[in-house]
Parts: structure tokens; sequence; C-alpha cells
């Protein structure tokens, strides 16, 4: 039997690291303080920076709870230099992978939120560089990354996924951090590989991946290629994908806390480490990641969740959309809600309550408007209509009003909880008085609706 030092790491359904961020900043940890001065200096040199402050704007999420983090992850996939054999048809920065790491105010516990980059949602104006502005679209959620990096810089690439998660789920992004993909690489090769064990082989040419089942050690590109492969493997999703990117970097951090205990091995990690890493400028630099790392670090193993946004195939509501996925609410918005307030999430418990997924076409509402503005009700309801719901008419209210209303027939709390996560500022739906029609859901649009929050 192989020695503790010399054991096999094997992929495991545990979520006990928390995945991009701490496979990088927990690298940060293994050593640093016992390596030379001119070693830090060096480390401490290759994270580059990127200010975003001045591209975000001053329209941002309200922090509910002063003394948390949330750091927006992303694992980029540039088509630059060594990168530009896996898409050469791309000439912008990509975003693979996208998280948000809540740490909160106690540093008990801690919540890693997965966002499918398949996810259908509306992307903000944002800068585009050289004076050139995009107008708010509906698209997946990692074209924010290509977007903003338009002219190349991650800043702004940055600045337009900031901007987009905030305004799609209401949390207020403190840092942010830029994982590349050739980095990753190297941070393998030091380990001399890691071990996967797929369970059907894998053959795909857009990962440039053939692996048959079984396991084995993967590095280099191949374990690029298994990080990245998503068709070709499993059902070809992103969710499945996501899993197997959070399993390889909890394997990535067992061995490298195993294996590195010789200065050259440990130099090499960590050279790797660093040079993948853009961050904000409060994260750029040895000292704040080690600080970040040693609060992950005490966080107990079964107080770290993972998830990832409820979602269901957009197919459910638009037949004719087959590559794209939509968040399920209301769930979606408690999850948002409960990390904006510092709440600690119950990973197992949002799995259950998404497992029979409420579709935004299930939901019926009629539409009326109830203030001075012609045509209002018309303008909600296509907005409505583009998120998927089934407006079944639409009017003018009896009498004006100032408020909102959301009203619902026996039967229709939960659908009526997802109509009001569609109108963020809308006040919590009630039920209606005897009398309304079964199954629809009245919406009265009052003066105090912002009608381009609407999702």
């Amino acid at each position: 039997m192989a020695s503790s030092g010399a054991r096999r790491t094997r992929l495991t359904r545990r979520g006990r690291i928390v995945a991009w961020t701490v496979g990088v900043t927990s690298a940060v940890v293994l050593g640093v303080a016992g390596v030379g001065a001119w070693v830090y200096q060096d480390l401490d040199g290759n994270i580059s920076s990127a200010d975003v402050d001045d591209k975000i704007g001053g329209d941002r999420p309200e922090n509910l709870s002063p003394g948390s983090k949330n750091i927006l992850v992303v694992g980029s996939d540039s088509r630059d230099g060594a990168n530009a054999k896996y898409g050469k048809d791309l000439t912008t920065m990509q975003s693979d992978t996208l998280m948000v790491l809540h740490v909160p105010a106690s540093r008990k516990w801690a919540t890693v939120v997965s966002f499918p980059r398949d996810s259908w949602v509306e992307i903000p104006a944002c800068d585009r560089g050289g004076g050139d502005k995009s107008s708010p679209h509906h698209a997946k959620i990692n074209e924010a990354f290509a977007l903003g990096g338009s002219s190349g810089e991650v800043s702004g690439a940055a600045a337009c996924s900031i901007k987009t998660v905030e305004a799609r789920t209401g949390l207020r992004i403190d840092h942010f951090m830029s994982v590349d993909f050739q980095g990753f690489k190297g941070m393998v090769d030091a380990l001399d590989g890691i071990e996967v064990c797929p369970e059907e082989a894998i053959h795909s040419e857009k990962a440039r991946l053939d692996m048959e089942a079984g396991c084995q050690t993967v590095a280099g590109e191949k374990a690029l290629g298994y990080v990245r492969v998503r068709y070709g493997v499993g059902n070809g999703s992103d969710i499945g994908r996501i899993g197997r990117q959070q399993e390889f970097m909890n394997a990535l951090v067992e061995k490298a806390q195993d294996r590195l205990t010789s200065p050259t091995s440990l130099y090499g990690f960590l050279k790797s480490a660093t040079k993948s890493l853009t961050t904000d400028p409060d994260l750029a630099g040895i000292k704040p990641l080690y600080s970040l790392a040693s609060e992950l670090k005490g966080i107990p193993s079964d107080r770290l969740t993972f998830v990832t946004v409820p979602n269901y195939p957009r197919e459910a509501d638009v037949p004719t959309d087959k590559a794209n996925v939509v968040w399920q609410y209301p769930h979606a918005t408690d999850l948002f809600s409960r990390l904006a307030k510092d709440k600690e999430v119950d990973g197992d418990r949002l799995k259950a309550q998404t497992k029979v997924p409420l579709y935004a076409s299930s939901v019926k509402v009629q539409v009326l408007n109830g203030t001075s503005t012609p045509g209002l009700a018309n303008t909600v309801a296509g907005k409505l209509r583009e998120a998927g719901l089934t407006v079944t008419g639409t009017g003018n209210a009896p009498e004006s009003s100032a408020t909102t209303e959301i009203t619902y027939p026996s039967g229709q709390e939960q659908q009526a909880r997802a109509l009001a996560a569609h109108a963020p500022g809308a006040p919590a739906p009630r039920a209606a008085d005897a009398g309304a029609a079964a199954g629809v859901i009245t919406l009265v649009v009052g003066d105090d609706l912002d009608v381009d929050r609407i999702r």
C-alpha cells in the first residue's frame, strides 16, 4: 500500500475546498512564509491588478451585510498566446467558469454559487473600450466577460461581468479574481498531474481530449481538456462540467497539501498559481491572498457549501431554444436574498426544493395599469413574456395606484412569488379576494414599479 505521502488523490463528490478561489489562494498559504525574501517579491509581482471601479458605475446594490465578502471568480479562457489553440475562431477573452464566493462576517461558513455559462440573462450596458458602449440585451451570461473584454483589458471584462451578476442577483461584489487556463495547467504539472476516474470514455474534438474510462493521471493539455470538456461526456451540459471542475480543484488542493514539501516544487507551483491571477487592487498581492486563504482554511469542512443557481432548460418556456438555461424562481431569488443578508445556505434543502422545476411559462398573469402612463401594462407584459411568463391579458386597473400590487388565487402562491422575483422592488404577493379568476395572478402596475428592472 502506498504511504500517505504518496497516496493517490481521487475525485469525490464532497465540495470541501472552495473551488478555484481556494485552489489558488491555498497555494499561497502552502509555504510562502518559508521562502526567501527575493522569492516573495518575485511571486508578489506576478499577480496582475485591474481596477474596475470606474467602469462599473454608481448604480449598484446596497451592501446589506457589512463585514462579509462577495468575491466574483472567473475562469478566463482567453484566446491569446498559448490559449489560441482552444478556439482560434474567437477573438475576445472568454469566461469558461463563473462563480461567487460568499464569505460571511462571522467567517464560520462559506458558500460558493456557480453560474451556468449558458444562463440566459440580460446583459446591462457595458463599456467596450475606446468610448464604445454596448446596449442592454439578452444573451448567455458568459458573454458579459467577452463583451467587456473586447479591447483586451481584463478590467473591462471583469467590470461587465460584475455589473451583470449584481443586476441579476442583487449581491454587491466586493472583489474579483480571474484565473487563466495556462497558469492552471502549470499548477497541475508542478504536482505531476492529478488522478481522475471518468466512468465512461471521453472523446471530444473541441476540448482536444481522448480518454478511456477508468482511473488515470492527467497533466498538461489533457488536464486542461478535462476541466474544459462539455460535449462527449455525460449529458453534455454545463452543469456537469461545473461539478467536474469543483471536484478537480478539490483534488488539486489536496494533492498540493500532500506533495509540496520541496522548495523547488513549491516555487514552481506558486509561480504558476500567481502568474495565472488577475485581481482587483485590494487583492493583488501575496499578503491579501494569504489573509483570504487563512480565513477560508479556518472554516469547518461541513460548513462549506457548493450550490448552482437553480435552473432548468429554457426550452421548457421557449421550445425553439435548446441551447440555454434560465434560472428557477422564486428559489434563485431566495438564494441571493439569503446571501445578501449574510445567512447560511442549506444546499441539500435547496436541491430538494428545486428538484421539480417551476417553469416561468406556468405562471399565468394579467397585467393592469394603475398609473397615468398610457400603454404601461403592454410594456410590462412584453418584458414578462420575454422572461417566459404567460400573459393572459392587459388592461387598465379600476383605479389608480401609487403602489404595485400582486394578488393570487388559491393554489398560486409559489407562482405569485415567482412573478414577484421578476419585478424587483414589488411588494410581497397577497391572497386575492374570493371570486378571483382561477389560476391567474393579477399584477397591478403602480407608480413605484421600476419597469427597467423587470427581468
